[in-house]
């Protein structure tokens, strides 16, 4: 379902990358928003446009740290309500992906590499273990 939230930030993708680019990364986003909350799906796309970030990834990080937050999320204002959120006025910022990292990152169970097998390529034909570089 896409919210006025949702079409805002559409309308700014869309003069932002084009209509093409835009509209299929409202649809990306639509997509995403299928696995959040809804009031994630709505502070999502809202503090991306805020910040002027148009990309889906930006709207997915936001999303998660709404998520990730104890804090309540700042309800999104209604077109006409004349109600203005607690956000309004101030700057919003971005986190770059490759700058954050998750509150609680997921054990790592995998097993350490082994590099066993490369020991045959220590191993040259026709020297013992004695014999010296060179002799």
């Amino acid at each position: 379902m896409v919210t006025p939230v949702h079409a805002k930030w559409w309308a700014a993708a869309k003069a932002a990358h084009g209509d093409a680019v835009g509209t299929r990364a409202l649809i990306e986003m639509l997509l995403l928003a299928r696995h959040m909350d809804h009031e994630q799906a709505v502070a999502g796309p809202a503090a991306a446009y805020r910040a002027g970030a148009l990309t889906v990834d930006a709207v997915a990080l936001e999303a998660r740290k709404l998520a990730d937050s104890d804090d309540d999320p700042a309800p999104p204002a209604r077109p006409g309500s004349g109600k203005a959120t607690k956000d309004e006025g101030q700057t919003a910022s971005v986190t770059f992906l490759a700058d954050w990292k998750p509150s609680r990152p997921p054990p790592d169970n995998r097993p350490l590499p082994s590099v066993a097998h490369y020991d045959q390529l220590l191993k040259r034909p026709g020297r013992t273990a004695g014999e010296k570089e060179g002799s």
